[in-house]
């Protein structure tokens, strides 16, 4: 191409992806030293046109405006008797072994030669006005190359970078032939600001009640004499975890990472390895994995609940084996483990020699799994390694949770004796109680997915309302309603009251008019004992099948 460039006289060859300018010097042309400025203006498309080539003899210096994509600057000394421009529109024909393109940025290759009668040196200026997303992306460094025959890949032998700005790249190299600008980006990403104050009392209320859950459940396996109940126990522990993962770790601290533009105007020349600048955060990629294993694991708990809540209620079976507990365990905690090790590990393996391979399994924005991908959403690991094992167990869940409702909890008995409202109450909290450790409220993620955005947004506020208060739902249904807490709230109660009694003692009038009154709302306040006296389950008489369901829920 280059011998071709010279053999065109003073025309020029111009289609979609290249052109080709020849420009032939005169005696008189070639006194001293030789200068032509090439320069290729920008257009409506990617594809060269004639009007968007032009070339100026006998100009000394760079004169790029703003409509200028390339200019190149040739100064031969000697007699020269012509010179040749080529042009690339990509390059596809310079694939590099140092420098991988993972963006779709073109990239124009510039080509300049000349023909001598005798041998002299010869200088190239070049500026590049890089076309890209400034709203997406932002200019990290560049390179001034030249394409080594030798090595067949680019070098900076020459070549050095002269002060530059955003719009314009300057390059100087002390020799012809086919130049290029190879640049590096970083993505402009737009992270989240901290949560907002819902989610964050949300998650808040929850940590506290899976903590005082899981305390309740140990400290009195005696007193309610049963043994622990480990599917309950377990299921809080997985979402008391996540939950912190998710206050305290899914933002990326990347956000607050300073970065400057000084790469791009230092004195270095140095090939970049790609296009795109990651700033890699393993930190951030092991949260994302632990969040994706303890969420995982969550929704494995409350899909093995639903399944003992199933065959202890509806099957009435036989005591369950000695090594259930071993059994249920190993696939409550190891098969999310299974699925996330597979996760990694796949997408590591055809990932791995990529510099932001961790990106194809989280995202820059949180540390949360990648949601979409250039290769589209089929393939994404939220689909198949999330989305797809948490909808099946969903779908389980709702079903065992309907066939509950309808063949226990809510089943006409004769024999029921007690006031019809008392009755009502205690299936209610029954029938929340097992919708809230089945997950039942995560079905209002689908809705979410509504197009109409008014509509939307109400199932995102119910989302987040219901789901990040999950924890204190589960406190206040399977530990405040229990016989035990009521007891010990009560002596609470009575002993603020005896210590209330006490400050009668006090000189201060005030005080103890204060503490009598505080006695005697206390102490004989009807409304708080009558709400413990309904909360009681021995103050009521209940369905055989009801009272068998209720007992389930609060040993499970």
């Amino acid at each position: 191409m280059e011998d071709y460039s010279l053999s065109l006289g003073n025309e020029s060859v111009v289609s979609p992806n290249l052109a080709v300018k020849s420009v032939n010097f005169s005696s008189k042309d070639t006194v001293g030293s030789t200068d032509v400025l090439f320069t290729v203006t920008k257009g409506s498309s990617d594809s060269f046109v004639s009007s968007s080539i032009s070339v100026n003899i006998n100009n000394k210096v760079l004169e790029p405006n703003e409509q200028t994509e390339l200019q190149i600057l040739l100064s031969s000394e000697g007699n020269s008797q012509a010179c040749g421009f080529v042009v690339y529109q990509n390059n596809k024909l310079f694939q590099s072994k140092t420098f991988k393109a993972k963006s779709n940025f073109t990239q124009k290759i510039i080509s300049s030669s000349t023909k001598k009668i005798e041998r002299a040196p010869s200088t190239v200026k070049m500026v590049f006005s890089p076309k890209y997303n400034q709203q997406e992306f932002q200019l990290h460094s560049y390179a001034c190359v030249y394409w080594n025959f030798y090595k067949k890949d680019w070098d900076t032998y020459g070549c050095q970078k002269v002060s530059s700005t955003d719009k314009f790249l300057n390059c100087s190299c002390n020799h012809t032939t086919n130049f290029a600008v190879l640049m590096s980006f970083r993505k402009t990403y737009k992270y989240p600001e901290s949560l907002d104050i819902m989610s964050n009392v949300g998650c808040a209320l929850s940590i506290t009640g899976l903590a005082l859950t899981i305390v309740f459940q140990i400290v009195t396996r005696k007193g309610r004499k049963t043994s622990v109940t480990w599917v309950l126990v377990s299921l809080c522990m997985s979402m008391l975890i996540f939950n912190l993962f998710f206050v305290f770790g899914i933002e990326n601290s990347n956000k607050n990472l300073k970065t400057s533009d000084t790469s791009i105007n230092d004195n270095k020349n140095e090939v970049p390895a790609q296009d795109i600048i990651v700033y890699s955060n393993p930190t951030c990629t092991v949260i994302a994995a632990l969040m994706h294993y303890f969420l995982l694991a969550t929704f494995t708990w409350s899909g093995l609940n639903a399944a003992q809540l199933y065959f202890l209620l509806i099957r009435t079976m036989k005591p369950l084996p000695q090594r259930f507990t071993l059994f249920i365990s190993l696939i409550g905690w190891g098969v999310p483990a299974v699925v996330v090790a597979l996760t990694v590990g796949i997408i590591y393996s055809l990932n791995g020699n990529d510099l932001q391979w961790e990106f194809e399994y989280r995202q820059e924005e949180i540390c949360w799994l990648a949601i979409s991908t250039s290769n589209g959403f089929i393939t994404v690991p939220f689909l198949w390694s999330f989305l797809v094992p948490v909808t099946i167990i969903l779908i389980s869940n709702v079903v065992i949770f309907i066939i509950i409702t309808v063949k226990v909890l809510w089943k006409n008995n004769q024999n029921l004796t007690s006031t019809k409202k008392i009755s009502s109450l205690k299936k209610i909290l029954s029938t929340l109680s097992i919708a809230v450790v089945s997950g039942i409220t995560w079905v209002l993620a689908y809705l979410m997915l509504i197009e109409n955005e008014n509509v939307r947004i109400i199932f995102s506020y119910m989302f987040c309302l219901f789901n990040t208060t999950q924890g204190l739902q589960i406190f206040i249904l399977y530990t405040v309603r229990t016989k035990i807490f009521q007891s010990e709230a009560s002596k609470v109660l009575n002993l603020l009251s005896s210590s209330t009694s006490r400050v009668k003692s006090l000189p201060s009038v005030i005080s103890m008019r204060l503490s009598d009154r505080m006695y005697n709302l206390l102490s004989s306040s009807p409304t708080l004992r009558e709400y413990f006296r309904l909360l009681d389950p021995s103050v009521v008489t209940e369905e055989t099948t009801l009272s068998e369901s209720d007992q389930a829920n609060t040993s499970i």
